[in-house]
């Protein structure tokens, strides 16, 4: 899901206390809030409720409770587990998984957010041009406002006029007139264009995926539902797919299909899916693709390289951000996963990425589970190196979750959010000078300044159009909005002017070269390095020597960066020798380590048998004592008896008959 809710709704820590109020871990009463949490699974509850006493309580200090209670351990467990988590990330988190599982929560929680209705008038800094009718200006110009937040599609005959054939206002928003059924509102769902045709697929909707395809017809304004079927085997071996609803996906157009790429689904695989929808059979199939696949994700940037996809970032489904690279060649199929030099950007999701030139891969904003970013950051696809330029111009704020398109080296990026509200400002980045610039700005909770929604870029009577559908603002959009930029927004680079900085002269070294020849079909004119309105006459007759000049320059700075990108390299080099030493160290060790566990084993083995052995031999020492003691007294018995048998015998000896025998006393003592 995404990482930051674009609304104009409450900020932090108000926001998290209305979904605390809301789900009721506060003990507000509510019938609504009993039969939400009767809805949340095990997993979920538990960690609600850790979240909310780490945000209310802090760290689990508390000791672990001795009672049998599953439910008690379990959430002791789950509160333990969060460690020493902030109190700020604990409430952006537990907002975050509420609204996973409930996406409308917001809306929903009129007891407990009073949020003001705002109208608005949208384009409030834009530029009109009047209609010039017989000669006088004559401009009729209608406000385009909302009412409770939603977009009213009125129409300017000034702006919208038989579809966009007579749109004169450059860099506006519009809405069109449509026709047809409109798909359900979502967000995190697909777009791309293929023929002068936008289909949209999937999405998320009131927290459930989606998985139906329409197509907007921008010639006629028409929507239409696709039936798709499924597939069959064919030379690409895709094999036919029972289409699953999912959101956070990436679809790309290719050779007359739709890839829908990765996603967040109900059940997710361990590895991205590529599936591919054919529009000439309106079939589904899944690709076989060959290699180690990257792990299933939501919310990463899937770009079009010649024939290749260039994936970063995302959020896996255990919630973790990732920001690793890959590849996937599109000839064969085969995965590939770079380990590019440099510092990467962080951990991400919902951020927005373009090429240039077709070789540096722009990386801009996104989310974690608790910040937004502005930052921009450049890879080299041909020296796999990430660098982070600085930006100039009007830098964008903080955002996640919005959409970007490139017309030539323009790239242009509607809405967001930062947790706090949508982003209002369509901005534009030229990629040769990294300037940005403002295109409009709209006001409130419209669909412009909202999460999830796609852009597209298409063309309109030999003029470029850019498309905007869905999106998630507190609410679930379904609307389209249509801005013809002008050719004013594409800022010419300022290498003659003045210095460029360090960091951005890399990319325009590289991409100088290839910005001279690209606008050949546009009135014939060739791309210039110099400044707007600058007179080349006087110019003229420094030619040689600027060139001169410039070629010195531009070979020594040449040789300064490869001087550089060596040591680098060697460097990084000798960090991996030490990385695989540290490696063996590490395994030696562990095995002696093992080794030590199982000595000790098996003395505790011994040990315990010992223990044994001495206890039996304590009990047979008892026993023997107890012998001993009746043995002793047998033996006095003995003795006893055997002097009391000696007495009887020497009285029964001598007496009355004995002297009548006439025997002699001492020779009965003699006898005895």
């Amino acid at each position: 899901m995404s990482m930051a809710r674009a609304s104009s709704g409450l900020a932090y820590p108000e926001r998290f206390y209305a979904a605390a109020s809301y789900v009721g871990f506060d003990g507000s009463p509510s019938s609504a809030t009993k039969g939400l949490t009767a809805k949340f699974s095990n997993d979920a509850a538990l960690l609600l409720y850790a979240l909310y006493q780490q945000a209310t309580v802090g760290p689990c200090n508390i000791p672990k409770p001795s009672s049998w209670s599953p439910v008690e351990q379990s959430k002791w467990k789950s509160w333990q587990g969060l460690g020493n988590m902030a109190t700020t990330e604990a409430m952006r988190l537990f907002v975050k998984i509420l609204e996973e599982e409930d996406p409308s929560w917001y809306s929903r929680a009129s007891n407990f957010v009073a949020e003001p209705v705002v109208d608005v008038q949208m384009n409030h800094n834009s530029k009109t041009e009047p209609i010039m009718e017989n000669g006088n200006s004559s401009s009729e110009t209608k406000t385009i406002s909302t009412a409770n937040g939603n977009l009213m599609e009125t129409q300017d005959k000034d702006v919208v006029s038989e579809g966009l054939g007579s749109v004169v206002v450059y860099d506006q928003w519009i809405a069109p007139p449509l026709s047809g059924q409109r798909p359900k509102a979502r967000y995190e769902h697909g777009a791309a264009v293929v023929q002068d045709k936008m289909y949209i697929y999937g999405g998320n909707h009131n927290g459930r995926y989606l998985n139906d395809l329409h197509v907007l017809d921008l010639r006629s304004w028409t929507w239409s539902r696709v039936e798709a079927k499924a597939g069959s085997e064919s030379l690409e071996s895709p094999s036919p797919t029972k289409l699953t609803p999912c959101a956070g996906h990436s679809l790309i157009p290719w050779d007359n299909k739709l890839l829908s790429i990765a996603g967040h689904t109900k059940d997710p695989s361990e590895t991205i899916q590529v599936k591919v929808f054919d529009l000439q059979t309106c079939s589904w199939s899944t690709l076989k693709t060959y290699g180690k696949a990257p792990a299933s994700r939501g919310g990463q940037s899937v770009t079009l390289v010649g024939t290749s996809l260039v994936i970063f970032g995302g959020q896996d489904a255990k919630r973790s951000l990732l920001n690793d690279f890959h590849i996937l060649d599109l000839e064969t199929m085969t995965w590939d996963e770079i380990d590019a030099v440099g510092v990467p950007p962080s951990p991400r999701a919902d951020h927005a990425a373009a090429v240039h030139a077709e070789r540096y891969l722009l990386i801009f904003g996104g989310g974690s589970h608790a910040t937004c970013f502005n930052d921009l950051h450049v890879l080299d696809l041909q020296t796999m190196e990430w660098s982070r330029p600085t930006q100039q111009g009007e830098i964008p704020t903080p955002r996640a979750g919005h959409a970007g398109v490139t017309i030539g080296e323009n790239w242009f990026i509607v809405g967001g959010g930062d947790n706090k509200s949508g982003a209002s400002e369509t901005v534009v980045l030229n990629m040769s000078t990294l300037v940005w610039s403002v295109v409009t700005s709209v006001q409130g909770r419209v669909p412009l300044a909202s999460e999830g929604l796609s852009l597209v870029v298409s063309s309109y009577s030999g003029e470029d159009v850019l498309v905007a559908f869905g999106g998630y603002n507190g609410r679930y959009n379904s609307e389209v909005h249509v801005l013809k930029p002008s050719h004013k927004s594409t800022l010419p680079s300022k290498m003659i002017e003045a210095p460029v900085p360090d960091s951005v002269s890399a990319i325009i070294n590289a991409t100088n070269a290839t910005r001279d020849v690209e606008s050949e079909g546009q009135e014939g004119k060739m791309r210039e390095i110099a400044m707007d309105n600058v007179d080349l006459e006087p110019m003229k007759s420094k030619g040689e020597e600027n060139t001169q000049h410039l070629i010195s320059t531009l070979k020594a700075e040449k040789e300064e960066l490869e001087s550089s990108l060596s040591r680098e390299k060697l460097q990084s080099i000798q960090l991996k020798e030490d990385l695989a030493e540290a490696e063996t160290r590490n395994t030696d060790l562990y095995k002696e380590l093992q080794s030590i566990r199982g000595q000790l084993a098996a003395e505790q083995s011994r040990c315990f048998k010992l223990e044994v052995d001495v206890a039996e031999l304590r009990q047979k020492l008892q026993t023997m004592e107890t012998l001993q003691k009746e043995l002793e007294l047998l033996q006095r018995q003995k003795a006893a008896s055997e002097q009391a048998a000696l007495n009887a015998k020497r009285q029964s000896s001598g007496g009355v008959w004995g002297w009548l025998a006439g025997t002699p006393p001492n020779q009965k003592a003699d006898d005895a």
